[in-house]
């Protein structure tokens, strides 16, 4: 396969793996929902730059203590099963409040919160790390920079990110706006999926 087909396959696969639904999408719409959308692009940059650590780890060799570690692998999975459901808790715990803002005048978000969660999210899901260790050696031939190809490779998957997740945030505050009493349902439904995620990774296998 040429550089060029090689770049283009793994586009058009991760681009797949980005619109398929997941915590990063069930985290979006929770931030926009509470936050903002200013808050929700941040909280996209923040998930998007974790995959350059996961990328810079795979070529490392740090990903391999979790491919060959269990207890390493389950501390991890333990940790990001812990936060995502920590998050889906206080969101269906908001979304059940009588004093939660106007949806017009989403609460105001400090930068570092917005970003952090998205960075802490996706770094403590060991599933993100393994993903990396196996799929991008798979586009990396004798002779490259494995470093350099590996983060130009998540640079890829994070641009892709950057558009689809914002427009996700885009349509879920529409969303909220124009159906009465879907802004409520729709931080159910993503409190919901946020804690269904993180009890799916603590039963997560290797």
């Amino acid at each position: 396969m040429s550089i060029d087909g090689s770049l283009l396959a793994f586009t058009g696969i991760v681009a797949l793996l980005t619109v398929l639904p997941g915590a990063d999408m069930a985290l979006v719409a929770k931030v926009t929902l509470h936050q903002g959308r200013r808050a929700a692009f941040l909280t996209s940059l923040g998930i998007t730059a974790g995959l350059p650590v996961h990328a810079t780890a795979s070529a490392l060799g740090l990903s391999l203590v979790l491919a060959t570690s269990a207890e390493a692998f389950t501390v991890v999975k333990v940790a990001g099963a812990a936060y995502l459901a920590y998050l889906g808790i206080r969101t269906l715990r908001d979304s059940f409040r009588r004093d939660v803002p106007d949806p017009a005048r989403p609460r105001r978000t400090r930068a570092v919160g917005a970003f952090a969660q998205g960075f802490l999210t996706n770094l403590l899901n060991p599933k993100v790390a393994l993903f990396y260790l196996t799929f991008l050696p798979q586009f990396i031939v004798p002779g490259d920079n494995v470093l350099a190809k590996s983060l130009v490779l998540a640079g890829i998957h994070a641009g892709l990110g950057l558009v689809w997740l914002p427009l996700y945030a885009l349509a879920i505050d529409r969303l909220g706006a124009l159906v009465r009493g879907a802004r409520r349902w729709v931080e159910r439904i993503s409190g919901g999926a946020l804690i269904g995620l993180g009890v799916r990774l603590a039963f997560e296998r290797r």
